[in-house]
């Protein structure tokens, strides 16, 4: 049955409160994307690895687009290949097509800004508790996506070309993110605009810490590899996202938000 653009859910599609579980989840994704597309994309053909992330997640994201509403497994699983198949986007752009980091960061942020101009120009909001239709869905999802290439660009020009090293480019985006934090709780800023600054810098903070832990000693990580950090990490999230799906659906069965 194809979808239209037109429908309206009854309910959000996406997590209804903003908790400490969704941004630990989320930065745990952002992490687990980084070590998979690095054991993918350095140990098979670049090329045929994006391929195969983009069709695993069409169909996942098909799948979450199914759904008549926000439901635990399908969203993170969407969530998880956006974070593999946006970081192979711009692993591949780098690795593949020698584009500095700088340069495709920049093009990147450029076509970020572009759909949410065009997200707002058409819906007339960038909440993402008004995710109430497919083509406010879609556009929220080529947000996310474009978040994970940018910030795998951004996490990787500080660490590489700029030189702080994997460990330290963690804590610079870690600092980073406690500032649209502070400002969402003195209430004194958009929470709409916080919301995506931290969604952004979540992705840079996780692939920075899962670059220190996978990469060689010898450029500054902790020798873990890229394989075993991404393993462990995927096992954490269906961990995580199993008992997530247990507490929501005993607390929000029947809840409309």
């Amino acid at each position: 049955m194809a979808l239209s653009l037109r429908h309206e859910f009854s309910s959000s599609k996406v997590p209804r409160t903003i908790t400490p579980s969704f941004w630990g989840l989320k930065v745990l994704t952002t992490a687990m994307g980084e070590a998979t597309s690095d054991y993918f994309v350095n140990r098979f053909d670049p090329r045929a690895a994006v391929l195969c992330a983009a069709v695993v997640f069409a169909a996942v994201l098909w799948w979450q687009l199914r759904m008549p509403t926000y439901a635990t497994v399908p969203y993170w699983s969407a969530v998880v290949m956006v974070s593999v198949f946006g970081t192979m986007c711009a692993d591949v752009v780098h690795v593949e097509f020698g584009i500095p980091y700088v340069v495709s960061a920049i093009a990147f942020a450029v076509a970020l800004v572009l759909v949410f101009w065009a997200w707002f120009r058409v819906e007339g909001t960038l909440s993402i508790h008004s995710i109430v239709s497919t083509r406010r869905e879609l556009f929220y999802w080529a947000i996310v996506t474009i978040a994970f290439a940018l910030g795998t660009a951004v996490g990787d020009f500080t660490a590489i070309a700029a030189k702080l090293g994997y460990f330290s480019s963690g804590l610079l985006f870690a600092g980073l993110i406690a500032l649209p934090a502070v400002g969402f709780w003195l209430g004194r800023m958009n929470a709409v605009l916080m919301f995506w600054i931290a969604y952004v810098l979540t992705r840079p903070l996780g692939a920075s810490f899962a670059d220190w832990m996978g990469k060689p000693r010898s450029v500054g990580g902790l020798g873990w590899g890229s394989g075993n950090v991404a393993l462990t990490l995927t096992s954490i999230i269906v961990v995580a996202v199993g008992v997530l799906a247990l507490v929501e659906t005993r607390s929000n069965r029947g809840v409309r938000p």
